[in-house]
């Protein structure tokens, strides 16, 4: 059996370091993108995961409501959420979407079943909030994917 959450406290560190990742990881990917309206979608995005580590990190503060831990936290695996594969010098560009793709949907399973661990309402809604952010993500790179990937072949 992989690591666990030990409680909402560490399961918030665990996304705050995930939201890190992704802002890195989108700019990383717009430095490195010839298409200029992707380059502005991953330079959008890698906002937008800021902003999900602020409202995260708000939390962490205290400055919302967490709530009572209930023992669903506890029971999630970090290895669930987990996407190793670091984008490559030479990853396509087909490459990258697919590994976009797989990150944004680790993150709204994460969130997903964060909401239906936790007691408090607020803080069940923030992360359903987030989820819903990280499934619109998915969906754009499915939709770029599908555009530009399949059309070529």
């Amino acid at each position: 059996m992989g690591e666990r959450f030990e409680s909402v406290g560490a399961a918030l560190d665990f996304a705050i370091g995930n939201e890190v990742e992704a802002h890195a990881f989108y700019r990383e990917l717009a430095a490195r993108t010839d298409v200029a309206a992707m380059r502005r979608v991953f330079e959008e995005f890698a906002a937008e995961e800021l902003g999900h580590k602020a409202k995260l990190e708000a939390v962490q503060r205290g400055s919302r409501s967490v709530g009572a831990m209930n023992e669903r936290v506890q029971s999630l695996g970090l290895a669930d959420y987990l996407v190793e594969s670091p984008p490559q010098a030479q990853m396509t560009y087909a490459e990258a979407l697919i590994l976009a793709m797989k990150k944004e949907k680790a993150a709204y399973r994460l969130y997903l079943d964060l909401a239906a661990a936790v007691d408090a309402g607020e803080l069940a809604e923030l992360f359903r909030s987030l989820a819903a952010e990280e499934a619109r993500h998915k969906l754009r790179f499915e939709i770029e994917y599908d555009d530009v990937v399949l059309k070529e072949n």
